[in-house]
């Protein structure tokens, strides 16, 4: 076990796998012990309208009928997930300072994940600074950074180098704007420690949170505690069908395929902020699925963009001007899907975007010749 872990990777696969009515006891159990420690009055359910939290709010007020629920209302939700996050009792609606553009125009786009974004961010400055922590995340992105024992690091991102080169900026600081910073904010206001439903299995620097700290991290700088970490996806879904909790329209109705012996949403199976592409290489048809859900907020995601002042691309007052980025980043295989109604490159493209997307589209096609000579040898 790492130093300073509570836990190891064996201990979280050996939680995931039991049944889900032990999962329930020990998540009952968790919450039970960071309810003594603060109290009703000094503890809240970070509630973002989604079935994680939906399922946590269930579980919590089963328990404590009265504990507050916050939503951080950022803009970016499905219309359903927000309704339905505001018509439940108790809930404190509370806001960011900054709208998504405004973050965009400040930080750069949100893309692939919160680690690979900033990675990313900070290792252009390592390019242009001689700082020992920038040169570690360039390392990372080249993929030469090492370990104590001089070994090649786990952590690095060579897969993602060609992002240095994107002719937009890119940064992880959207949800910290928009959704922790504002949850700060009301916890240090009222003095109260939140109760969050992420699990750990949702990104790599969850699962070490969660090794970390466990699901009640008492001794964290700004405690929080995370009771349904070592559930999984399907323990969600099938805690929704067991309780036949309401869940936002965006997911439909839950059911269970017995061809995969799993439980699946009809609708939606992921919700979260609509605009981000974080998580886009396993949900590459989210913007594609907008499209055909919210056709006029997929319009503004899509629609506009220019290059700005710093010499990158950015939203314009138009719109976000995503379908420049979707572009860039299929030519680098990425994949993702969207329908191509409107033609947004004629409309809002010019010689600029023209001459970028046509020199990557020719690296494209000279690197699928060498793989091709390669395969001749």
């Amino acid at each position: 076990m790492a130093a300073g872990y509570k836990h190891t990777e064996d201990d979280l696969r050996v939680m995931q796998s039991l049944p889900l009515d032990i999962k329930i006891r020990m998540t009952q159990s968790r919450i039970r012990g960071w309810v003594n420690e603060y109290g009703e009055s000094g503890v809240y359910v970070s509630f973002s309208g989604g079935k994680d939290s939906t399922v946590l709010l269930h579980i919590v007020r089963e328990m404590y009928p009265n504990i507050e629920a916050v939503f951080v209302n950022t803009g970016l939700e499905y219309p359903s997930i927000g309704l339905f996050a505001r018509s439940k009792e108790n809930v404190t609606t509370i806001r960011p300072e900054m709208s998504f553009r405004e973050v965009i125009l400040k930080y750069g786009y949100p893309l692939i994940s919160k680690e690979v974004a900033e990675c990313v961010s900070q290792a252009r400055k390592g390019l242009e600074s001689d700082k020992g922590y920038y040169s570690y995340r360039l390392a990372k992105l080249q993929g030469t950074a090492v370990d104590k024992e001089g070994r090649k690091s786990l952590y690095n991102q060579e897969k993602w180098k060609f992002l240095l080169y994107a002719p937009f900026a890119i940064s992880h600081m959207c949800c910290n704007v928009m959704k922790k910073k504002p949850a700060k904010t009301f916890s240090k206001k009222y003095d109260k420690k939140p109760i969050i439903g992420t699990l750990a299995d949702e990104s790599r620097l969850r699962k070490q949170q969660w090794m970390k700290n466990g699901c009640n991290g008492f001794d964290m700088k700004a405690p929080v505690s995370n009771p349904l970490s070592f559930w999984v996806e399907n323990d969600i879904l099938q805690y929704i069908a067991e309780n036949n909790l309401e869940i936002a329209k965006a997911y439909r109705r839950v059911v269970f395929s017995e061809k995969e012996g799993r439980y699946y949403t009809t609708g939606c199976q992921r919700t979260g902020c609509i605009f981000c592409l974080f998580g886009i290489t396993q949900d590459r048809d989210r913007i594609a699925r907008l499209q055909i859900e919210e056709p006029k907020l997929a319009d503004y995601v899509l629609r506009g963009g220019e290059f700005g002042d710093s010499g990158y691309w950015q939203p314009s007052n138009n719109g976000l001007g995503y379908w420049f980025i979707i572009d860039w980043l299929n030519l680098h295989g990425l994949g993702i899907e969207c329908y191509r109604d409107i033609d947004y490159a004629g409309i809002y493209g010019n010689e600029r975007t023209r001459k970028i997307l046509l020199s990557e589209k020719i690296k494209a096609g000279m690197k699928k010749m060498e793989v091709s000579d390669d395969c001749n040898d």
